[in-house]
């Protein structure tokens, strides 16, 4: 769009667009995460394996890297 000199708004609502996109993708792969990995290792008997899926939900939803 860019290249092809598309008018400011298209461009900025395009890029809008895509970005409410990725979002509900986010929330659907978070989603899919918290109810098997997440539970399973809730449920299962290792501290450490506990322990290191909520690190690493609280490093994602914080906006780190692990």
């Amino acid at each position: 769009m860019i290249e092809e000199e598309r008018y400011c708004i298209d461009v900025v609502r395009q890029v809008q667009a895509i970005k409410a996109a990725l979002t509900s993708l986010e929330k659907l792969v978070l989603d899919d995460h918290l109810d098997t990995c997440v539970e399973t290792a809730l449920k299962g008997k290792s501290l450490s394996t506990r322990r290191e899926k909520v690190e690493e939900l609280v490093a994602v939803l914080g906006g780190r890297k692990k």
